[in-house]
């Protein structure tokens, strides 16, 4: 075998410069690579002369065995690569990342890809190309792949092969089947195939492939995820996506309220839109940034293009229609509505808050979960995360307006159905009975109907027995995640000032914060401490002797400004209050009679309904576990 040098500036098959491959020769099959010079095969290599890299374009000179090259899309501009490109800090090489710099030349992809993984904290025992080639030799022999099947945590999903050629898609296959021979632990996984997939482009061979997943599968980098591995896991992720489409894409997220029967069923694609429904051309930049950034990139990119997504369609669009096939036909076809390097602009733009606080959010699904009886083992089953509202019923809202409600509560609450706790029309109007009724559970639903017919309500995260520790009368209490509402004239949710504009507050220096992160064992641990006292609470989890600890929006994370802007629920004996700061969200009387409503600071809302209101009908709702 000889590798002969051609002056060309693109070879056929449309391999571009700098990535070298194998040209056939005329008439001969495209996926052979050889051409028959007299009785012995040579390997041709076209590569261009104008190509010369800084960097060390050598250790990917096999790369491109495993890609029909008629599929792949042209290279970007060429950019100069200077030859200390891999050892920049980590914020310059995030940032040539986010700007496209890799598109640039295949070779540097491919160079930048396995030293990035490479660098990624793993497990002391990780398998690597020696182990894979051992067990592939083991596993494979002289039969086909086809007499293998696939792993069973595979089962109902999406295998997407991009630009892989035909022994790219069996490569592709058999690192599967080596992935869920060396790690039984693996029970669920749907994005793994597509970034074998991804990573087998720009991968020399099938080992080089193995040993970067493989890395990736045993991170163990703090409050850093990279592929979820079980039904538990992914699930947590899904609902940890609802919640922050929820606060960040409120327009999209009422849209879909309004014309899905279940909003989480929408969102459990998420990770589709990103690594199966997006283009090659989209999917490698996604994949670009989240090598360097972890999981938390890529719920910025689906925010993004939920929020493009909004941008594109109507209410009265989507009447009749199957939203989650519209989204996924959207992004497939994502071109038509915005670049790459716009949408990863949008994606940057949007102000999530630390790695750490969606990690607690993550590990508060993950403890919903497994409430619900969904374990580390399982894997894929039906499972239905939205309330079934047939049965609802209350004298205040319909179905469909409790519905949404309902959409807008954290996922690892809404998990639960409605549980009616307090109702004037049954208990009576009384502050104690209010209490005696709502105590003990956490957090509730407050509706309230005006004799004018006005609907609003609030979302409460803490118990009311919390006023009692407070020690003054006009105590508040609560965190972040409360908000209020208004159902009727108009449906709008107003939630912490902070969530809108984060930039009012500064995350807490390191050295100020109370306690270091629980780990997950911490977190989902059934010792007394993880647990609250009353079973008829979902609380988040608890960190030993420290009391409760909000994984969002937690306002021992925020040096705020003004005090006045955290002031989420308080109670006495005189009467209620939601919201403070300048005035109240929500006031009612002792009688749960009179009430009143203005603008505050703390959810910088407009009055709720009429100023001063005379209450016809009130109702609790609890969450039933």
């Amino acid at each position: 075998v000889m590798q002969v040098g051609l002056s060309l500036p693109r070879s056929p098959g449309g391999a571009a410069s700098g990535f070298p491959v194998a040209e056939p020769a005329e008439g001969h099959n495209t996926g052979s690579g050889q051409e028959m010079i007299g009785s012995s095969p040579v390997t041709v290599v076209i590569t261009s002369e104008a190509d010369t890299w800084d960097i060390d374009a050598s250790s990917c000179l096999g790369c491109g065995q495993f890609v029909d090259w008629d599929r792949m899309p042209d290279l970007e501009q060429q950019a100069h690569i200077p030859r200390d490109i891999l050892s920049k800090p980590l914020k310059e090489l995030k940032k040539l990342a986010r700007e496209g710099y890799w598109a640039t030349s295949r070779a540097l992809r491919a160079q930048v890809y396995h030293q990035l993984i490479q660098q990624v904290a793993c497990r002391l025992v990780t398998p690597d190309a020696l182990v894979y080639r051992d067990v592939a030799n083991r596993l494979f022999g002289k039969l086909s792949v086809s007499s293998h099947p696939l792993p069973e945590f595979l089962e109902g999903c999406s295998m997407p092969t991009y630009c892989l050629n035909l022994e790219g898609v069996m490569a592709l296959k058999k690192i599967l089947i080596c992935v869920g021979n060396l790690f039984p632990d693996i029970t669920y996984s749907p994005i793994l195939p597509s970034l074998v997939a991804l990573l087998l482009h720009y991968s020399e061979d099938e080992a080089q492939c193995f040993g970067n997943i493989s890395r990736l599968i045993a991170s163990n980098a703090p409050h850093t995820s990279y592929i979820d591995q079980s039904f538990l896991a992914h699930q947590a992720s899904c609902m940890t996506f609802g919640d922050l489409a929820n606060k960040h894409c409120p327009a999209a997220h009422k849209l879909i309220a309004s014309t899905s029967e279940n909003v989480f069923e929408v969102y459990s694609e998420w990770l589709s839109w990103l690594f199966h429904d997006l283009p090659f051309n989209y999917a490698i930049r996604v994949f670009d940034v989240y090598l360097l950034e972890g999981q938390k990139v890529l719920y910025r990119i689906a925010l993004a293009l939920l929020k493009q997504y909004r941008l594109s369609v109507t209410s009265a669009e989507l009447e009749g229609t199957d939203i989650k096939a519209d989204l996924q036909a959207f992004v497939q076809n994502i071109a038509e509505h915005v670049t790459v390097d716009k949408l990863l602009e949008r994606a940057f733009g949007i102000r999530l808050f630390s790695r750490k606080e969606i990690w607690l959010l993550q590990m508060a699904n993950r403890k919903a979960l497994m409430e619900r009886g969904i374990t580390m083992a399982q894997s894929r089953q039906p499972f239905h995360l939205a309330v079934d509202m047939q049965n609802f019923s209350s004298t205040i809202v319909t179905a469909q307006e409790m519905r949404i409600i309902w959409s807008w509560i954290p996922e690892r609450f809404s998990l639960f159905p409605p549980l009616l706790l307090f109702s004037t029309s049954e208990d009576g109007c009384s502050l104690q009975r209010f209490y005696a009724c709502c105590e003990g559970y956490e957090p509730t639903v407050l509706l309230i109907k005006t004799t004018e017919g006005e609907v609003c309500g609030a979302f409460l995260s803490s118990d009311w027995s919390e006023r009692k520790k407070s020690g003054a009368t006009s105590g508040f209490f609560g965190t972040g995640e409360c908000f209020v509402f208004t159902v009727r004239p108009e449906t709008e949710r107003y939630e912490w000032v902070f969530i809108k504009k984060p930039e009012l507050a500064k995350a807490v220096p390191r050295s100020r914060q109370r306690s270091p992160s629980p780990s997950p064992a911490s977190v989902l641990s059934s010792s007394p401490e993880g647990r609250s006292t009353s079973s008829n609470r979902l609380t988040v989890p608890t960190l030993q002797r420290k009391g409760r600890l909000s994984p969002f929006l937690a306002i021992r994370h925020f040096l705020l400004p003004s005090k006045t802007a955290s002031m989420f629920m308080s109670g006495s004996r005189e009467g209620i209050v939601i919201g403070g700061g300048g005035g109240q969200a929500l006031s009612l009387d002792a009688n749960l009679l009179w009430g009143h409503t203005e603008h505050c600071e703390t959810f910088d809302n407009p009055p709720l309904c009429q100023e001063n209101f005379k209450v016809q009908l009130l109702e609790v709702w609890g969450f039933q576990n």
